[in-house]
């Protein structure tokens, strides 16, 4: 059976998997999902009917990336993208967290800015003062280690983070590099991974 992720290229999330499942160096097919008219196979397969879901080569079925991350990990651990020692895979999960945190964000203020091109709303708002919260914490980090775990390799937090920085270039543009540096440099450096680049999310589907 073939492995298949179901996806959609502007998603933040589809991206993380696409990355992970590279590093790993597993083939798979991709399969593009209509987010605005979702298949019903595709929802009988996520009952959630969120992108990504992964179908593996022996029927397994998983949604969510997180969990679809740590499923890769533990059937596929080499080359491994989580530490090994609990307390250095919890911090790992503490920054995937924070960083998916951030992607749901943004991906919410940008679809409330669609439905409100007026005044912004208290809601958006408030979640535009949770993205800024968020982000001074990848540049502390970054301002005392290269990856965010520390070390000189990156980890499956450096993959959730920058797939979520990228999916504030593609939706609210790209201000936030001016303003922290540390990110940036962080940010560029990855995007030299091949992986990391050809999944880039284009500005429009063709």
């Amino acid at each position: 059976m073939t492995r298949i992720l179901y996806y959609h290229r502007q998603s933040n999330f589809s991206r993380k998997i696409r990355i992970l499942l590279t590093e790993k160096n597993l083939d798979y097919q991709l399969e593009e999902i209509n987010l605005s008219a979702k298949p019903d196979y595709f929802l009988k397969l996520s009952p959630i009917g969120k992108v990504p879901v992964l179908k593996d080569e022996d029927g397994t079925i998983i949604w969510d990336s997180s969990l679809i991350a740590e499923y890769l990990e533990e059937t596929y651990p080499n080359p491994a993208l989580c530490p090994q020692t609990f307390q250095e895979r919890f911090a790992c999960r503490k920054w995937e967290e924070i960083a998916d945190t951030l992607g749901d964000t943004i991906i919410n203020v940008w679809i409330l800015g669609l439905f409100n091109q007026g005044e912004p709303s208290k809601y958006q708002s408030l979640l535009k003062q949770r993205i800024d919260r968020l982000i001074p914490v990848f540049e502390e980090q970054l301002s005392q280690t290269k990856y965010l775990l520390g070390g000189e390799s990156w980890s499956m937090a450096d993959i959730s983070a920058l797939c979520s920085f990228g999916y504030y270039d593609l939706r609210l543009g790209e201000d936030w590099k001016g303003n922290y540096p540390h990110i940036r440099k962080w940010f560029d450096q990855l995007h030299q991974i091949k992986s990391v680049k050809d999944t880039v999310p284009p500005h429009t589907l063709t």
